[in-house]
């Protein structure tokens, strides 16, 4: 098997002490029936909440604690190549540490990520459990929305200054599926933009997520001059989470777009 980096990975049997250094990521391997191979996480994997409070904490994304994982002993990090620095990747691998980076960028390779770690870890029964599941959803949401017109998008994530999702990331391909076209989606993956800007594309609905950028309430009068019909408050996982959390925008976000 390679890995989004071309690197790859021949385990000699199921992982038995995994570090997760992407949120998501430990929310499949819990799903996957993994928890106890769990031994680390950072201080993002908040989910699901009676397994990570037990878990190891090994620092942030961008700044884990690389002794404390090596400490740890594991025979498996997961890693992402937009979560986490190459730099780290490549310091755990000269240890001698396997470590396999994905990079999911459309709903179809987050389902392909659930089988691929699946495979990796020896769960692949309850991946493929999971993906009867949630592939059936994909079509039937994509197909229910392609025959609607589409709904013009906003989907900040960051503030002073405003910054949002263009092309080639996986935020876009959620709204997409969902009947939603980003109306930066002609720029590049995460382009800086002004509130004249945002008036220009004519969005029709805003989504302000609580993460990366914690959006609230008070926020939402800064859109009230771009011309959209709606401006909502969301939970960002459903939108940015790989794996199982998508189902949760498949179910709510034509609605939400609809309406």
């Amino acid at each position: 098997m390679l890995d989004a980096t071309g690197v790859a990975l021949a385990p000699a049997g199921p992982p038995r002490r995994v570090v997760s250094l992407v949120p998501s990521t430990t929310e499949i391997l819990c799903a996957l029936g993994l928890a106890d191979t769990l031994v680390g996480i950072t201080a993002y994997c908040v989910e699901p909440r009676d397994v990570v409070r037990s878990k190891t904490r090994v620092g942030g994304t961008k700044d884990p604690d690389l002794e404390k994982i090596r400490g740890l002993a594991p025979d498996l990090v997961i890693a992402n190549v937009e979560e986490n620095l190459r730099a780290h990747v490549e310091a755990l691998r000269a240890w001698g540490i396997p470590v396999w980076v994905t990079y999911p960028r459309t709903v179809a390779e987050g389902l392909g990520l659930v089988r691929e770690l699946g495979e990796l870890t020896g769960t692949g029964a309850r991946a493929a459990q999971i993906l009867g599941e949630l592939e059936p959803l994909v079509e039937r949401v994509r197909l229910e929305c392609a025959a609607r017109p589409p709904v013009r998008v906003l989907y900040p994530i960051w503030r002073e200054p405003y910054m949002t999702i263009g092309r080639d990331t996986y935020v876009h391909d959620v709204l997409a599926v969902c009947g939603g076209a980003n109306v930066f989606g002609d720029r590049e993956r995460y382009p800086t933009v002004t509130l004249e800007e945002v008036a220009a594309r004519r969005p029709e609905v805003v989504l302000l997520p609580d993460e990366p950028f914690r959006f609230r309430q008070a926020h939402v009068a800064d859109f009230a001059a771009v011309g959209a019909r709606r401006v909502l408050l969301v939970d960002g996982r459903p939108f940015s989470w790989h794996g199982p959390r998508v189902a949760e925008a498949l179910r709510t976000l034509p609605a939400l777009l609809a309406g």
